[in-house]
């Protein structure tokens, strides 16, 4: 079975899954590549029919060894139609627990055939200066290891002769999931006096959460604390400094601070 064409569904607040994707999609060595980028509000609106005859890669970052909620909900929009599809996690450098698992269920009950599938590590939303916490990553060794892992794909669904004779992707995980423990009721807050109102939070934050007439006010009930809006803001005047949060910081920076590789499963 050749590859001729890729696309990409993608869910990358902070653009960490969108470079491994990427990656991946350059690895295939394909012409046509397309994108479904789901991350951005409204992004669910309508849904998607994925084209059946070309490879989907799906990607996701992992919040606390799941999938996030707003995440399942707009790739359930995307229809399958049988097509192969490669499932991609990334998570900060702590565990993937139950996410690949997981992404391998919603793309099943989708209508995808899910073919290979790759947990890799991404900087942490609650990576500072002061705590990092897999900085800098993906590095460009990640990345190689991102091409390659296109590559070995690419030569798998070669040695295919038909999508249908494709066996069931096997991935760690546990069913029923983890239970999903996240803080309520807290997200970034705003230094107001390096505020300069540009409004570039407002349009990176993917549940809508910042108000667009008023950029320093954000619903911590809908805020899912990503971060994109505190990585995007140009002043630096967004800061994400709950106590709760600064102490999770501090404990993954120190207790996960060893270097953790990508995992692919075929």
């Amino acid at each position: 079975m050749d590859i001729t064409a890729a696309q990409m569904v993608l869910f990358s607040p902070t653009g960490t899954t969108q470079k491994i994707v990427n990656a991946i999609s350059q690895g295939l060595h394909v012409a046509n590549i397309d994108c479904f980028d789901l991350t951005l509000a409204g992004a669910d609106a309508q849904k998607r029919q994925a084209k059946h005859d070309v490879l989907t890669i799906i990607g996701c970052p992992v919040y606390a060894g799941r999938l996030p909620a707003i995440a399942t909900s707009r790739f359930r929009k995307i229809r399958g139609g049988g097509a192969p599809a490669v499932i991609v996690v990334v998570y900060g450098n702590r565990a993937y627990e139950d996410a690949l698992l997981e992404l391998r269920d919603v793309v099943l009950e989708a209508g995808f055939r899910p073919v290979a599938g790759g947990a890799f590590i991404g900087e942490h939303s609650y990576s500072t200066q002061a705590t990092p916490i897999a900085a800098g990553r993906p590095d460009a060794e990640d990345i190689h290891k991102a091409e390659a892992f296109g590559c070995m794909i690419r030569d798998k669904m070669r040695s295919i002769a038909l999508s249908d004779r494709i066996n069931a992707l096997q991935t760690p995980g546990n069913f029923p999931y983890k239970e999903l423990r996240l803080l309520h009721g807290v997200s970034p807050s705003t230094h107001e006096p390096a505020c300069a109102r540009c409004g570039k939070c407002v349009s990176a934050c993917p549940s809508g959460a910042i108000n667009a007439d008023f950029s320093s006010s954000t619903d911590a009930n809908l805020c899912i604390r990503c971060c994109a809006c505190v990585k995007t803001c140009p002043a630096g005047a967004r800061k994400m400094d709950d106590a709760r949060i600064l102490q999770v910081a501090e404990q993954l920076s120190a207790n996960f601070r060893f270097r953790k590789e990508p995992e692919m499963y075929l």
